[in-house]
């Protein structure tokens, strides 16, 4: 178990850690000149069953204890009997609260300067901060110590490292080289567990290492997990002590997700003077970084001092946010801590956010429902590599959709909302063969983005429930078709434009051929492209809409090959076979759909083909 000592400056937390474990944590020559620790000791007891992390009391080195207080799982709290409790006693406090430190004991140190009413005394002052254990001690004359080490030791029997089933994630404190070893980075294991010869990935830089060696509790071990400090023999391409240092995460490659927007909880601390209000700027601590940010309030608005509520963080820059990740906000002069919050969701959206289906979405999430609260929700289907990012793992009992994931009962019921919208739209238009998969998702009344819907309706069509028949969708037992006077025209204009599918005729042309009067035809023709078999190209140009769609295919291909330059009109007719002007028309009609881009006298790829077409 890792303790992390915290107080105010001078209150003796690296002598009790000496005296409890024989290691000075002081290790700076500036430390020892001073006598005051700057930066993160670290000691083992016992074998290593206990460890502790030596924190900054200084206020001007508050960020560096929460960059250790950020991962312990109990903390010591250090306070001098002749001084008794301090401002940096109150704000230490506060921050373990922030980062969820419930487990602690109180160390009521320099007893010998003072007598037993001063012991008192104080003990009241604590009762009034928190209500952890007090344990009385002298580094001076040895009183106490050991009943405090044995106390502590009795907690390691309740908490030990292991694996929480996560990926891997490790808050780097310290980054150093050693001759002969390498690049050496330490840090605590936040979630998950790393071996010796993984491969891991550094955030924000953003490259792959490789485990040579681990160390733990000061010695070399095979396999390091959630709760245990460590020290990382890093080697691989770009990796050097200067490439990674604190502030940056050692993770799971497959967690390679940073964010510069994350939905938080957030509970201003009742101390402040005022309400937190919107656009304020702040200076946001996650383990051993320090960001700037923006705060947008969400629910409330105005955040009054002790009340908690719905949040927006917007960072200056990347950030390896995972969900359940906790926060300390302070004061952008870095003079006062004012709030803490814990990350929703790390993948938060700008737009929108305020919406009553987001913040149902936030509310189920900070309720502790985690990735099922998410997917209990609109649109109830989420990337699973998002999940896996966001959240560490993604829940054993979830339907797989491809790219999405979603829980069993809701993927049925949008299975059930698509077939009950086809049934619907084939009792209001029987004669028609079926939907295109865009109008079947705006007819939903669950608003899916493309990409979901698309996944939902792969995995329908899968069932055997619906067919898909090139762009449209029916039910596996429907049978639509033309009818009457539009099934005599269509069966003699098939053939023509099939023959002639790359230079079909013009309305009147085809009118002529077949005996049939050109409004007739037009009507027809109309009707054809609503139903999707043909589509017009120019005024009463009609294409077979295979035929297009091979077009715009071999328009995207002449564009590759042009390595981005971009092609003609007359290459293009070269290409396709057809005549200038009719090559212009069917250019003229993808610029209209996106899918070229017209600079000047030549023609870039837009959008994919068969999103634009609706193809599955």
């Amino acid at each position: 178990m890792i303790v992390g000592t915290a107080g105010h400056i001078d209150h003796g937390k690296t002598s009790l850690i000496r005296a409890l474990t024989g290691i000075d944590t002081d290790r700076l020559p500036e430390e020892k000149a001073r006598g005051i620790t700057l930066d993160l000791g670290f000691a083992y007891v016992d074998a290593g069953r206990l460890g502790f992390v030596d924190v900054p009391g200084h206020e001007r080195l508050v960020h560096t204890m929460i960059a250790g207080a950020s991962s312990i799982g109990m903390a010591l709290l250090v306070v001098a009997a002749d001084d008794g409790v301090m401002p940096q006693t109150r704000e230490h406090s506060q921050i373990l609260s922030l980062l969820g430190v419930s487990r602690g004991i109180v160390a009521l140190t320099k007893t010998d300067l003072v007598d037993t009413d001063r012991v008192f005394e104080v003990e009241l002052e604590i009762a009034g901060l928190t209500d952890w254990e007090v344990f009385p001690v002298s580094t001076v004359t040895g009183d106490g110590v050991e009943a405090l080490r044995a106390r502590l030791l009795s907690e390691t029997d309740e908490t030990g490292a292991g694996d929480d089933g996560r990926a891997f994630r490790l808050a780097v404190d310290r980054s150093f080289s050693l001759a002969g070893a390498g690049t050496i980075v330490t840090g605590s294991v936040v979630s998950g567990s790393v071996r010796v010869g993984d491969s891991v990935l550094i955030l924000p830089g953003d490259f792959r290492a490789r485990v040579r060696g681990i160390h733990a509790a000061n010695q070399a071990v095979e396999r390091a997990g959630i709760g245990e400090r460590c020290a990382l023999n890093l080697a691989g391409p770009g990796v050097h002590k200067d490439a990674v240092g604190r502030g940056d995460w050692v993770v799971d490659p497959a967690v390679a997700f940073c964010s510069r927007r994350c939905d938080v909880t957030l509970r201003l601390l009742k101390t402040e003077r005022g309400a937190l209000k919107h656009w304020t700027p702040v200076l946001v601590h996650h383990g051993a970084d320090q960001i700037a940010a923006r705060v947008v309030l969400l629910e409330p608005q105005v955040l009054p001092p002790g009340e908690a509520g719905l949040a927006q963080l917007v960072l200056h820059r990347d950030v390896p946010l995972r969900h359940g990740d906790r926060l300390v906000l302070r004061d952008t002069g870095a003079s006062r801590t004012i709030a803490g919050g814990t990350v929703l969701d790390p993948q938060a959206p700008e737009r929108h956010r305020r919406r009553d289906a987001r913040l149902a979405v936030l509310r189920s999430l900070a309720a502790g429902d985690g990735v099922v609260g998410m997917l209990r929700q609109p649109p109830y289907l989420v990337r699973q590599d998002a999940v896996v990012a966001g959240f560490g793992s993604s829940p054993a009992d979830v339907v797989s959709l491809g790219a999405y994931v979603g829980l069993p009962d809701e993927v049925a019921s949008l299975a059930r909302l698509v077939t009950e919208a086809l049934a619907e739209f084939h009792a209001r238009r029987p004669a028609d063969p079926g939907m295109t998969a865009e109008a079947l998702r705006v007819a939903l009344p669950v608003r899916l983005p493309r990409e979901a819907c698309a996944a939902l309706l792969a995995f329908v069509v899968g069932s055997g429930a619906v067919a898909a028949e090139a762009h449209l969708l029916r039910l596996a037992g429907h049978r639509g078709g033309l009818a009457g006077e539009e099934a005599r025209v269509w069966e003699v204009l098939r053939p023509i434009l099939e023959t002639e599918q790359f230079r079909p005729p013009l309305l009147r042309e085809a009118a002529s051929a077949l005996g049939i009067g050109d409004v007739t035809l037009r009507r027809a023709c109309k009707g054809f492209a609503r139903l999707g078999l043909v589509v017009e190209v120019a005024p009463d140009r009609f294409f077979m809409r295979d035929a297009v769609v091979c077009l715009a295919e071999a328009a995207h291909a002449l564009a590759a090959e042009t390595g981005g330059i971009g092609f003609s009109a007359g290459q293009f007719r070269d290409r396709v076979g057809c005549g200038r002007q009719l090559g212009i028309q069917v250019l003229e009609y993808f610029d209209r759909r996106g899918i070229t881009v017209r600079r000047g006298d030549l023609r870039q790829a837009g959008k994919a083909v068969r999103a634009v077409f609706g193809m599955h």
